[in-house]
């Protein structure tokens, strides 16, 4: 009797040592819904760049087997099986992969195909960050939902971090007047509630556009003109494409063109929710001291 009594309380220790075997993982996503699983997925199918990213900051890279066109970053994420687009996935390649978890883009994936992907039981993690808070919050819970806590609440702390020190450093820099171009044809910027117009701000940078009341709005080169930034940022069509900014060296009577404050930016670093906004927020910070440099 004894020894079952021994036994019972080592059976009891054990259970209680291990709780994540008797308990599913759950999170909730950016349209708040709590996802369960009865266990951390160790097969994703992430359906953004972005996500992919923020899968591989999470630690869950090696449980990643599905990813769409671009996920180009870390370059592991190139050997991994691409179903499609963002804009058109191919359902019967996602479905043969056997997911058990798919982390969704809330405005970028089709409603239709993450709603039929529910409907056949596949846990849909949706996601959309919008702040750098979001980018952290959101590696740590895509790495519970993974079991990947330690290595993902590291990185998201990383990029705390980074951005408060970077914050710290430029608050109390002088303002420059910034036009970001996050599209050439047709012409498009961002507002003050974006992600970028965040990182504007955190640079001291004053938004020309950030009054708009669309987060991504389209422009005229005529408002670029009448607004007449002191600094224009512009990514591109690839990471070394800068011919964006050859139109605005047209206007040599803008403050940006004048002082040859026209900007190439990486997009990848800008302008995908992921820890590397860390650096190109950096960078963002470095052009805008340029200016500041260069006035008379």
């Amino acid at each position: 009797m004894a020894d079952l009594k021994a036994m019972a309380l080592i059976l009891g220790g054990m259970l209680l040592a291990f709780p994540a075997l008797a308990s599913p993982v759950c999170a909730t996503d950016d349209l708040g819904k709590e996802i369960c699983l009865e266990q951390p997925a160790q097969r994703i199918a992430a359906l953004s760049p972005g996500a992919t990213e923020l899968a591989w900051a999470a630690g869950a890279g090696d449980q990643v087997v599905a990813v769409v066109a671009y996920s180009d970053y870390p370059p592991a994420a190139k050997e991994v099986t691409s179903v499609g687009s963002h804009t058109r996935m191919d359902m019967e390649r996602l479905l043969e992969l056997q997911p058990d978890l798919v982390i969704g883009w809330v405005t970028g994936n089709p409603t239709e195909q993450l709603a039929t992907l529910r409907e056949m039981g596949v846990p849909v993690f949706s996601i959309e960050p919008r702040s750098f808070e979001a980018v952290s919050d959101t590696i740590e819970r895509l790495s519970i939902l993974a079991g990947t806590e330690a290595a993902g609440f590291a990185e998201a702390d990383r990029f705390r971090k980074g951005i408060t020190d970077l914050r710290a450093r430029f608050s109390g820099a002088d303002t420059v007047p910034v036009f970001y171009q996050v599209w050439d044809e047709p012409l498009m910027t961002v507002n003050r509630d974006h992600l970028i117009g965040e990182m504007i701000e955190l640079c001291g940078g004053d938004n020309v556009f950030g009054h708009l009341e669309r987060l991504v709005p389209r422009i005229s080169a005529e408002a670029v003109i009448a607004a007449n930034p002191e600094a224009i940022l512009a990514g591109g069509m690839g990471e070394e494409n800068r011919h964006w900014l050859t139109r605005w060296q047209s206007f040599p009577s803008l403050t940006a063109t004048e002082r040859n404050n026209l900007f190439f930016i990486p997009p990848s670093l800008v302008q995908r929710p992921t820890p590397r906004m860390l650096e190109g927020t950096r960078l963002f910070c470095e052009k805008l001291e340029v200016a500041r440099d260069r006035r008379p």
